[in-house]
C-alpha cells in the first residue's frame, strides 16, 4: 500500500513537531521525517517526494537557504515546498513566495487545514503533469487518432479548469461563461470581417479552448488571498497579480518540452495579456494598443463583463445595463474601441449566456 501513496518529506529541527507532523500525515501519506536541512538533502538522494514540508527557523541551514538549494537543482526544482513556520509577518511570507514556496502555513497549524493545503498542491502537480503529457503527445497522435486527441484535450482542460474554480470558490461558473462570451464576440468579428487577416491565421477551436486556462496561474495563489472574504490590500493585490506570470511560466515550461501547437500559442497569448489595457495601464507588462495580442484584448472584455455582473464579498453584482455602460465608457482606456463596438452589437447575447448557464 505504501508504494501507491504520495511521499512527503517533513523537515523540522523540533522533534516534538516532527513526531506530531508524522502522526498527522502517516494515515494518508508515506512520510519521511528529517530533523535538519542536511538530512533533507541526504534523503533526496534516495527518495524523490511529491511534496516537502519545510520549517524555516533551523540551525546551520534554515528553510530559506534550503529552498534556494532545492530550486537550483534541476532534480528537485519542481517539487512543491510548503513552509511551516512560527513567523506570521507579511515580509516573511512574501520572501518565501519569492524564493519559490508553493504555500505558507503558520505554526501552530490546524491539522485539517494543513491536510487540505497538501492535497491542493499534489492536485496542482498532477494537473500540470497531465497538461504537459497532453501537449507533448498531441502532435504525433493528431493524424492517427484525431477524435481521441480531442477527447484527451477536453479531459485535461476540464481537470485544470475545475481545479482553478475549485480553488477560487468566489467565481463559480466564470470559466464557462467567459468561454461563451468569447465565442459570441468571435462569431461577430468573423461575420463583420473585422480583424479578418489576423483571425484567418488562428486555429479557432484551439483559441476558444485556450481561453479556459486564462486564470490557470491562480492555482498557485495562497487560499488566504484567493478566497479572502473582503477587498484585497494593495500588498495582497500585488501577489494576486502574479497569477499572470505564474500562468505564463507554466505554459512556457510546457512549450519547452513539447512540439509547437496552436493551442499552446493561443494559451500563452491569452494568459499573458488578458489584464493589459488599451492605454498601457494594465499588467504585467504595461503594453498598449495593438501591441496587446488580439486574443488578450478579446478576453479582457469577456473577463471584465463577468466580474462586473458577479457578486463578490467586497461588491454587489451590477446589472447587465450597468456593466455594458462601464465597458462602453472604458473604450480607448481599458478596451480596444473596435472590440467595444463589436460588444455593443451583441451585448444582449451576453445576458442570454448568463441566464442559460444559470438554468
Amino acid at each position: 500500500m505504501d508504494n501507491t501513496r504520495h511521499k512527503i518529506i517533513l523537515v523540522d529541527d523540533n522533534m516534538a513537531n516532527l513526531t506530531q507532523g508524522k502522526n498527522l500525515l502517516k494515515a494518508l501519506y508515506k512520510v519521511y521525517p528529517a530533523p535538519s536541512a542536511a538530512k533533507l538533502f541526504e534523503t533526496l538522494e534516495n527518495i524523490i517526494p511529491d511534496l516537502i514540508l519545510l520549517d524555516i527557523e533551523m540551525p546551520e541551514m534554515d528553510g530559506y537557504e534550503a529552498i534556494k538549494k532545492l530550486k537550483a537543482d534541476h532534480r528537485f526544482t519542481d517539487i512543491p515546498v510548503i513552509f511551516l513556520t512560527a513567523k506570521n509577518d507579511e515580509y516573511s511570507e512574501l520572501e518565501g513566495f519569492d524564493l519559490g514556496a508553493a504555500d505558507y502555513v503558520s505554526k501552530p497549524f490546524s491539522g485539517p487545514l494543513l491536510l487540505k493545503r497538501i492535497a491542493n498542491q499534489i492536485l496542482i502537480v498532477q494537473s500540470q503533469a497531465a497538461l504537459k503529457d497532453y501537449a507533448e503527445n498531441l502532435e504525433k497522435k493528431v493524424n492517427k487518432k484525431t477524435a481521441e486527441v480531442i477527447n484527451l484535450q477536453n479531459a485535461v482542460l476540464t481537470t485544470v479548469t475545475d481545479l482553478v474554480e475549485f480553488r477560487d470558490n468566489l467565481t463559480g461558473g466564470h470559466i464557462l461563461r467567459t468561454y461563451y462570451y468569447l465565442k459570441a464576440l468571435l462569431d461577430e468579428l468573423i461575420r463583420k470581417g473585422t480583424y479578418k487577416e489576423e483571425i484567418s491565421k488562428w486555429d479557432i477551436d484551439s483559441y476558444l479552448s485556450s481561453a479556459k486556462l486564462h486564470d490557470v496561474g491562480k492555482i498557485a495563489i495562497t487560499d488566504l488571498i484567493l478566497n479572502k472574504p473582503g477587498r484585497l490590500t494593495p500588498e495582497e493585490f500585488e501577489i494576486m497579480k502574479t497569477h499572470v506570470s505564474i500562468g505564463v511560466d507554466a505554459i512556457k515550461r510546457i512549450m519547452n518540452n513539447a512540439n509547437d501547437h496552436a493551442f499552446l500559442r493561443h494559451t500563452l497569448a491569452i494568459v499573458g495579456s488578458h489584464h493589459e489595457k488599451w492605454d498601457g495601464t494594465g499588467y504585467p507588462m504595461g503594453i498598449k494598443g495593438f501591441n496587446i495580442p488580439l486574443e488578450g484584448r478579446l478576453m479582457a472584455i469577456a473577463d471584465v463583463y463577468d466580474a462586473l455582473i458577479s457578486k463578490r464579498p467586497y461588491k454587489g453584482a451590477l446589472t447587465h445595463a450597468e456593466a455594458c455602460k462601464i465597458i462602453e465608457d472604458s473604450s480607448r482606456t481599458h478596451f480596444d474601441p473596435v472590440l467595444v463596438e463589436i460588444f455593443h452589437n451583441i451585448e444582449k447575447k451576453f445576458a442570454l449566456i448568463v441566464l442559460e448557464i444559470q438554468e
